[in-house]
């Protein structure tokens, strides 16, 4: 079953189970829908774009598909990293077009019920409050769920400008 955009599974009791591809950029878990990842990669041989904004890392052929880079950590207003070469991307398709969202790291895949499922806090950081979901609360912790079309709107219309 679908729901908001996201694949829920059924489970005894009538309650249902969302799951996630998880990343982490910074200190920060996300969690992405995981029907919308198509799959997770290495980028390399990354091709910077002229005068493409900060958040565009550039572009890949991945597979023979030419890949538009976003560094989630200038689109949600983090410090670059020092490390880029460790970076992991995660796959996604919207309107047609292949992107990779870089991360620090990749997690696992979570399945999580409306238990630990909360809206955005009052004082949630505004540029993570505009390309949020929602949020999971998860021991101590706040995975906030990403919505990839808000995520990638600034990136397409920088591309199309």
């Amino acid at each position: 079953m679908q729901r908001d955009g996201q694949t829920t599974n059924a489970v005894p009791g009538g309650s249902h189970l969302d799951e996630f591809v998880t990343a982490m950029v910074g200190e920060q878990l996300f969690g992405l829908p995981i029907r919308r990842v198509q799959d997770v990669f290495r980028p390399e041989r990354v091709t910077r774009v002229p005068l493409a904004p900060p958040e565009i890392a550039g572009v890949l052929n991945l597979r023979g598909r030419i890949v538009t880079l976003i560094d989630l950590r200038r689109r949600l207003g983090f410090a670059a990293s020092v490390e880029q070469g460790e970076c992991m991307a995660i796959g996604v398709d919207t309107r047609g077009e292949s992107y990779g969202l870089l991360t620090d790291s990749i997690g696992e895949v979570l399945k999580l019920g409306e238990e630990t499922r909360g809206s955005n806090p009052v004082n949630l950081e505004p540029a993570l409050a505009r390309v949020s979901a929602g949020l999971h609360r998860l021991d101590g912790r706040l995975l906030i769920v990403l919505d990839i079309d808000r995520v990638l709107d600034v990136g397409v219309s920088a591309i199309a400008a």
